[in-house]
């Protein structure tokens, strides 16, 4: 099904023109839209959200309009362009609708090129420019048959949502009975089933799906989009119902502004409309396209999300994009003025690749929270966290700095504490602060090591120590053969003494590794399909069976893996 709704100036014949393509008779509008459902020429199922065209009823207009996804604009051949039928393109324009049908209406009463023109004139500066135009007399029925062609042919080139997307059903009229609410809406994306729980918002209440109402007939399920009515186990009074654990339930957002002036030009004071919610909001501007918006209510947001500022005073509208619904506090002098430097080069819908970058670390629910999929580019770590590569390189970077500074302050406390890391760093876990040692850094008992200098061994050592490590730094995990240990200086007593300093990882066998180089194999280990062979170890590590194996027992005597009979 797709959904369209109607726009245009009070008495244009927009209830008219449903009722003709429908057969059915619209409830009375009123200041709410009501609906109608009609089968088009190809067998495509449409149906028509008809929304009051009065002054006083533009928040209704918004409201059916601002969660569908394509318009039949109306106006009057003997009329022509009238005040609200601007304000309604004004509206669709801001909401960023690009989808629709101009109709000529009355073309019996009166010629419809001159209406037809100043239409196209009106549109020509919008997103709805260029759509196809009908003229049609809903009294003598003359090109009515045209317009059902034409919104078969918009119908076929509207996008199809994914169905298993994030449910967000915008709610419109809803109404209580006891401990059932029956609510009509759209469904824009996803799937709604009999017996799904979802989340009624803003109160965040849980409430189960007992029915399903769809162009008037009973449905076990119905996909976006879609106009439908549920039935609901709850006494709430939903603005919207969304799928727990998927969207962001936020009462503040960075926002970029499409007004034609600065953002600093629009009132500090106006309403939000996203989907049918209409919610009051304080305006702070950043930049001169950009603004913060602090929400009354909350709402389910993604990034990307697009919507409508209204100033019912001055009637003045501007369209937003929602940039980020988790955005940082600013409380430091000038931090407004830096973050709007940073919002200047993001795009109208961030990517996870920005997101992450503006958060530096995010898990795998929170980026499906902002709506974003984790970039192909980012650092995997453990438990589904995920890592800008800059931010995550430059955080290795602050730990060799913290480790170097706890060293020289206090020699007698060798190495950080993962706790103390996790703190400086701001990490939301040990095993995040944990993730990242590699060397020449190294973790033992919980805390963090840096590399041994001549200061904490004997210098010729030392000297060796270093000589390893430029050895192994292009290929950790490539340890040197007995005649290079040799070589080095590393055997018996100095390579025990080495390994006692925790300036080298002696796994026994010969094998000797730097600090770290273990728990980067288990890292790389756990990213392999479980269980894998010695050899496949092997070919993970880019080593031999002989080294691999050696790990493997080491790791295995840490607790670390689990052997499997083959």
């Amino acid at each position: 099904m797709q959904v369209v709704a109607t726009a245009g100036h009070a008495g244009h014949g927009k209830t008219a023109l449903v009722r003709a393509l429908t057969g059915t008779d619209p409830l009375e509008p009123g200041t709410d839209p009501a609906d109608a459902w009609a089968e088009l020429p190809s067998g495509r199922p449409v149906a028509f959200v008809d929304v009051p065209g009065q002054a006083r009823s533009v928040p209704a207009m918004l409201a059916g309009a601002g969660a569908a996804p394509a318009v039949l604009l109306a106006v009057a051949a003997d009329e022509g362009w009238m005040p609200q039928s601007q304000e309604h393109l004004d509206a669709l324009d801001a909401l960023g609708v690009r989808h629709g049908v101009l109709t000529i209406t009355r073309s019996d009463v009166a010629d419809p090129r001159l209406a037809l023109r100043q239409a196209r004139e009106r549109l020509a500066g919008t997103g709805l420019r260029g759509v196809e135009a009908v003229t049609v007399s809903t009294v003598t029925g003359a090109g009515m048959d045209g317009l059902a062609a034409a919104l078969d042919r918009l119908a076929s080139r509207l996008p199809v949502p994914d169905p298993t997307a994030p449910v967000r059903f915008w709610a419109g009229h809803a109404a209580t009975d006891g401990g059932r609410t029956v609510v009509t809406g759209t469904l824009s994306a996803g799937t709604i089933r009999a017996g799904d729980e979802l989340l009624a918002m803003p109160a965040g209440e849980h409430v189960r799906v007992e029915g399903i109402e769809c162009a008037g007939e009973s449905r076990r399920f119905v996909r976006g989009v879609a106009r439908a009515t549920l039935a609901l186990r709850g006494g709430t009074r939903p603005s919207a119902l969304v799928s727990p654990g998927r969207w962001t339930h936020t009462t503040c957002v960075d926002v970029r502004t499409r007004f034609g002036e600065a953002s600093g030009r629009l009132a500090r004071r106006m309403t939000l409309h996203i989907g049918s919610s209409a919610v009051a909001v304080a305006l702070r501007p950043l930049g001169p396209d950009t603004a913060r918006l602090t929400l009354n209510a909350r709402l389910p947001l993604h990034v990307g999300d697009t919507g409508l500022l209204r100033d019912p005073v001055r009637r003045v509208v501007a369209g937003v994009s929602v940039l980020d619904v988790r955005p940082p506090t600013l409380v430091r002098r000038g931090a407004g003025a830096a973050r709007a430097r940073e919002l200047a080069s993001w795009p109208d819908r961030p990517s996870g690749a920005v997101v992450l970058r503006r958060h530096g670390v995010l898990s795998r629910s929170e980026l499906d929270l902002m709506g974003c999929a984790p970039p192909a580019d980012a650092v995997a770590l453990d438990d589904g966290w995920y890592a800008d590569p800059g931010y995550w390189e430059a955080l290795h970077e602050r730990l060799a700095e913290e480790t170097a500074r706890h060293a020289a302050e206090r020699p007698l406390a060798p190495g950080v504490p993962l706790e103390t890391v996790r703190l400086r760093l701001g990490l939301p876990s040990r095993r995040l602060a944990a993730a990242l040692v590699r060397p020449p850094l190294w973790l033992d008992a919980g805390r963090v090591h840096g590399p041994v200098g001549a200061g904490d061994l004997d210098p010729r050592l030392a000297a060796a120590v270093e000589r390893l490590r430029a050895d192994l730094y292009p290929a950790p995990f490539e340890a040197p053969a007995a005649e290079r240990l040799a070589e080095l200086g590393l055997t018996g007593g100095a390579l025990a003494a080495a390994d006692r300093a925790g300036a080298v990882l002696s796994l026994g066998d010969g094998v000797v590794l730097l600090p770290g180089a273990d728990r980067e194999a288990l890292r790389i280990l756990s990213a392999l399909p479980q269980p894998f062979t010695p050899g496949q170890a092997g070919d993970a590590l880019s080593t031999s069976r002989r080294v691999a194996v050696a790990l493997l027992r080491h790791l295995d005597r840490l607790g670390l893996t689990e052997r499997r009979p083959s």
